[in-house]
C-alpha cells in the first residue's frame, strides 16, 4: 500500500488490514479511517471518524500537529478510498 514516489513510505497490507478490522470491531460507531503520516515517528497510522464531515476538517484545518499529514480516508466497511 501507498508505493510510489508520492508517499513517504509503503505500508504492510496487511498491517492496513488490520486497521480496517479494529475499527470496524470498535464499540465506538466509526464509520471512516484516515491513514496519517507522522514525520518524526516515520509511520502510518490511523484514525477512526464517526462523520464525513469529520475527514473534510481534518483536511481544512489540520488537526494535526505540523509534523503529521492526512494520507487517505476510507470507508470503513465498503474498504472504498474517500475523495
Amino acid at each position: 500500500m501507498f508505493e510510489g514516489s508520492d508517499y513517504p513510505k509503503s505500508l504492510e497490507e496487511d498491517l492496513f488490514d488490520s486497521w480496517f478490522e479494529k475499527g470496524r470491531a470498535s464499540l465506538m460507531p466509526y464509520t471512516y479511517m484516515l491513514i496519517i503520516w507522522d514525520e518524526l515517528e516515520n509511520e502510518y497510522f490511523p484514525v477512526y471518524v464517526e462523520q464525513r464531515s469529520e475527514i473534510q476538517s481534518y483536511e481544512k484545518y489540520g488537526s494535526t500537529p505540523e509534523r503529521q499529514s492526512l494520507i487517505a480516508a476510507y470507508d470503513l466497511y465498503s474498504e472504498s478510498r474517500m475523495g
